[in-house]
């Protein structure tokens, strides 16, 4: 029998879908492995990362779910969102979001001033997509964007200083997001064109869509193949990349427009394992050429 606080944590984590942080947080973890090599990695200094990349996430996604939920409330495929049922209040969403803001705030101000001085800004940054749908097609390369910032803040958080290097590990973040976030958003083409919400599959109709998701996609290659020369990689990165670019490509063969249902498998399964083999190429490449 299941306690009220474990049904209270797993209610909470289907609002923001954590599971899903096995998109984002294994580039952000790579790029802390690069940043080792310039300066040493503390546990203290991993520690605040990862909880301030949770704290981010949830409260982005918890934002989401609190400005969305009118429209969640009449698709048919997010109907069962806790936002929607009751099973969370709007009241105790708005004290998660906040909760999760002051975890990211706090995460920042001990990995660093600079850290500190960047958090309010990619807050906003990450509050910002949940409005873009509302106004513009592009929202998917928005939300790439945002969740592309990850890498760079792992990077100063570790390093106390910015460097150009780390945007090509940015970039394929930002690619990577921006093209299955097109793949999920053909789910709701209907929806979006009846709602008046704006995506690229409701826009360019499916075909189109997917064609510019797997261009995406390879310029998210291209931006893996940029990283490795510029941090001077090894064979074990290359070997792994060549996995993820067919991962990747299997992933633009399982979907097409009369076959939408595989989308779940497709948006879960197989980007879980392209974010994690890139992490453990950096990390295996990195203690194969030390």
């Amino acid at each position: 029998m299941k306690t009220r606080p474990m049904r209270s944590l797993r209610t909470y984590g289907k609002l923001i879908k954590f599971s899903h942080t096995v998109f984002a947080l294994p580039f952000a973890l790579a790029a802390v492995t690069l940043a080792h090599r310039e300066k040493p990695l503390t546990i203290s200094t991993l520690f605040w990362i990862v909880v301030a990349m949770v704290g981010a996430r949830s409260a982005a996604m918890g934002f989401n779910r609190l400005v969305d939920v009118r429209f969640d409330r009449l698709n048919p495929r997010t109907a069962d969102r806790p936002s929607v049922t009751g099973e969370i209040s709007m009241q105790a969403m708005v004290c998660f979001i906040g909760g999760s803001s002051l975890v990211f705030l706090l995460s920042a101000a001990m990995l660093g001033p600079l850290c500190l001085k960047l958090a309010l800004p990619c807050l906003a940054v990450l509050f910002g997509y949940s409005y873009t749908k509302r106004f513009t097609a592009a929202s998917h390369l928005y939300l790439g964007t945002a969740i592309g910032l990850a890498p760079m803040g792992a990077w100063i958080a570790v390093t106390g200083s910015f460097d150009g290097r780390i945007l090509w590990l940015s970039g394929a973040l930002m690619t990577y997001i921006a093209g299955f976030d097109i793949l999920y958003a053909c789910q709701d083409v209907d929806f979006d064109r009846s709602t008046g919400l704006h995506s690229l599959p409701s826009r360019w109709g499916i075909a189109k869509a997917l064609r510019f998701s797997a261009t995406l996609h390879a310029v998210t290659v291209i931006c893996l193949v940029a990283l490795g020369l510029t941090f001077h990689r090894g064979r074990v990165f290359y070997l792994s990349l060549c996995v993820i670019a067919g991962l990747l490509v299997l992933e633009h063969r399982l979907v097409h427009p009369h076959r939408l249902d595989r989308i779940p498998i497709a948006f879960f399964h197989v980007n879980s394992v392209v974010s994690i083999l890139l992490l453990a190429a950096v990390w295996l490449d990195t203690l194969w050429t030390t």
